[in-house]
């Protein structure tokens, strides 16, 4: 889709095509639907309302509700935020407030959209650079923030002035068409930025080949600024001084954020691991994450300093706890054992045992029926006998392929289990275990 075939579906023809696309679209009727409409309307155009279709049902996993009423590309709906994360990330960033100084006054403008130099109100102002297609922008301005967007792509800023305008946020926030290492920063506060991870090899996992490039999230990084990177950030990449969160939506490692500056929380804090509810904050609540907690109240975030920085090491006991992935990429694995009056299984690998069942939001927990030594003869008939045909693999620390190890056990019957192949300081075992309820 170009600038001019978005402008066109922005039109009240076009958005009437859009709400019948809309209405009818179903992945296994699209090609029928697109013909049909194709009668009535230019083939650009039918091809745009379509796409936007499509991509608005995938949305509403990140949005919810909202997703009904946005625009976007493939490759902003990828990069962009989940609502829930979103919210939290603004939620922080009111909490900052207080610490941050407002920008360098500026002769106000008198005429284009709001900007941090016209806004009547006072306080910190925040820019988003490289805002793609809204989605922190459009949380920050729920949350009252006032917040600029920055964008180097045209059709990428029309996207996000258009989903501002679409959800009533078009007087608390704009757009601007810019590279972001020319923005001038000292008109803002704090800066947030998300760099391009995606190119058209797909998604990057190089920081080095970051857009903008690594060298200004560093230069961002010695200021006041959030940058979002993707959850696999080597711990060497993060500069001393930085806070680096790692972020799960219902047990799914969703990104990593480095604060730096007065938006950090802590003076001491360099890891934290928070855990988001499965479902999260719906996106029309952003900003309103505090004491929304799932019922974790305060213990829904963890940082290097709960963290004891080891712990005692066991062979298996009545349970298993896997911790959620934002604790593992966090490093703070160690910093769970206390909490379950567990230990580790191995020094090494990122599971922990206990004769207590406790509930966390930290980890799962998995009842241990059998501790086996990983043999397929053994565990194949250790399966068989129990009948089971529903095989659940789960790994760590093993060269273990899980389907493979299914095709090889060759499990037939009525039964369900999960298999837990790890390492252990027994040797290499299997553990058969049953999931507790959250």
């Amino acid at each position: 889709m170009d600038l001019q075939t978005f402008r066109d579906l922005l039109t009240p023809a076009g958005r009437d095509l859009l709400a019948e696309a809309c209405t009818a679209y179903e992945e296994h009727t699209a090609v029928a639907l697109g013909t049909r409409l194709r009668r009535r309307h230019p083939p650009d155009l039918v091809a745009a309302a379509m796409t936007q279709a499509a991509l608005r049902r995938r949305a509403q996993v990140k949005w919810g509700e909202d997703a009904g009423r946005m625009f976007f590309t493939r490759d902003g709906l990828e990069q962009a935020t989940t609502g829930a994360v979103a919210a939290y990330r603004a939620g922080r960033i009111v909490d900052a407030d207080c610490r941050l100084d407002p920008p360098e006054t500026i002769a106000p403008e008198t005429t284009g959209p709001p900007s941090p130099e016209s806004s009547p109100e006072r306080g910190a102002r925040i820019v988003d650079l490289c805002c793609g297609i809204g989605g922190d922008l459009i949380a920050l301005a729920r949350a009252g923030v006032q917040v600029t967007g920055v964008d180097t792509d045209p059709l990428t800023v029309a996207i996000a002035r258009a989903n501002l305008a679409e959800l009533d946020l078009a007087g608390h926030a704009s757009v601007e068409q810019a590279d972001a290492r020319e923005v001038d920063r000292a008109a803002y506060s704090a800066a947030v930025a998300d760099p391009a991870r995606r190119s058209l090899r797909g998604r990057i996992f190089d920081s080095a080949d970051y857009s903008p490039p690594w060298s200004f999230v560093e230069e961002l990084l010695r200021g006041d600024a959030c940058v979002k990177t993707a959850p696999i950030i080597p711990h060497r990449l993060i500069p001393a001084g930085v806070e680096a969160e790692w972020i799960s939506v219902g047990g799914e490692v969703k990104e990593a954020a480095l604060w730096a500056g007065r938006l950090r929380t802590g003076v001491g804090d360099r890891r934290r691991a928070t855990v988001l509810p499965a479902g999260g904050v719906p996106a029309g609540e952003a900003g309103e994450w505090a004491g929304q907690t799932g019922g974790w109240a305060d213990r829904v975030t963890m940082t290097d300093a709960d963290d004891p920085g080891g712990a005692p090491v066991s062979p298996p006991l009545a349970y298993l706890y896997e911790p959620d992935g934002a604790v593992i990429r966090a490093g703070l694995v160690t910093g769970v054992a206390p909490l379950v009056d567990g230990s580790l299984l191995h020094p090494k690998i990122a599971y922990l045992t206990s004769d207590q069942l406790v509930s966390t939001p930290f980890a799962s927990a998995y009842r241990v029926v059998a501790v086996l030594p990983y043999d397929l003869k053994v565990l194949k008939r250790e399966l068989r006998d129990r009948e089971v045909g529903n095989l659940t693999v789960k790994k760590r620390g093993v060269d273990v392929d899980p389907q493979t190890l299914r095709k090889r056990l060759g499990v037939r019957g009525p039964g369900a289990a999960t298999v837990v192949v790890t390492r252990s300081e027994q040797g290499t075992l299997a553990l058969l275990v049953d999931p507790t309820p959250a």
